[in-house]
């Protein structure tokens, strides 16, 4: 809204919203024990030496023999490579520019049914300490004969132990704007009324629109070259220190919800 017929009016409203808007200042902090993840499954293939993800954003195919593989239209890295240990582990390193920015680790159970992965992802942290942590998942669906263990769908259910720098962010709210900060160096200053604006340090996301839905709701819409990506949710509860939060990533297609805690 640019022009204001009824300024006194409006500027009561505008009172009385960001009032109500003050309880999201603070930092506050994901709850990775109360997390309801997306039951859209992962799909992998590692076959005949090669290593397919299928549900990437874009989908890659590359050579499984250890070496640097170019991948292209992934914002966060620019090679991968896949090392198979053994019948039941992977190893990959992603790069960008040459340089190591996501190492990870994933072990197949001996039955088969589960799998477990380790990682350590610098690739958005803007030369800060690496995000870490590990994570399990289930399997939906096998792999075709011969493939290696890893291949088929997989679902997850957990991810455990993230460093700090992955599970905060911190809001303020001053006159009509917002502004966020995360400790990885994402940071935003957007005004409350859906209205694009530039999103600093994530080469992911080039801006973002912020609108408040009713009086205790926060909706940001992630966007790369105007194109919608993702949309973040956050709901405040009564007491003011506890929120409900959900993700809806656009490109894959998954919803992830989760509980809040201000510090």
């Amino acid at each position: 809204m640019k022009k204001l017929f009824f300024p006194l009016v409006l500027a009561a409203l505008l009172t009385h919203v960001l009032t109500a808007q003050s309880s999201f200042d603070g930092t506050w902090k994901f709850d990775m024990d109360k997390v309801d993840f997306s039951k859209k499954p992962d799909v992998f293939l590692l076959q005949n030496g090669m290593y397919e993800c299928k549900t990437c954003t874009p989908p890659y195919s590359i050579k499984a023999d250890g070496t640097d593989q170019t991948v292209s239209g992934h914002p966060y890295v620019d090679s991968i490579a896949i090392k198979v240990v053994g019948d039941h582990e992977i190893q990959e390193t992603d790069k960008k520019d040459g340089k190591v920015v996501a190492i990870s680790t994933t072990n197949v159970s001996p039955d088969g049914g589960t799998v477990k992965f380790e990682f350590s992802d610098s690739s958005n942290t803007n030369g800060g300490p690496p995000v870490t942590g590990k994570g399990e998942a289930v399997r939906v669906a096998k792999g075709p004969a011969g493939s290696h263990s890893v291949s088929g769908s997989w679902r997850t259910t957990k991810i455990e132990g993230l460093s700090d720098n992955a599970t905060q962010v911190t809001y303020k709210v001053n006159g009509d704007e917002v502004t966020m900060t995360s400790p990885t160096g994402q940071t935003y200053t957007a005004k409350l009324d859906g209205t694009d604006s530039p999103m600093k340090g994530d080469p992911g996301i080039t801006s973002v629109s912020v609108k408040m839905l009713g009086k205790t709701t926060l909706e940001e819409s992630d966007k790369r070259e105007g194109k919608v990506i993702g949309v973040f949710k956050m709901t405040v509860g009564g007491d003011g220190k506890n929120a409900k939060a959900s993700f809806e990533d656009k490109l894959q297609n998954r919803t992830t919800n989760f509980a809040m805690t201000k510090q």
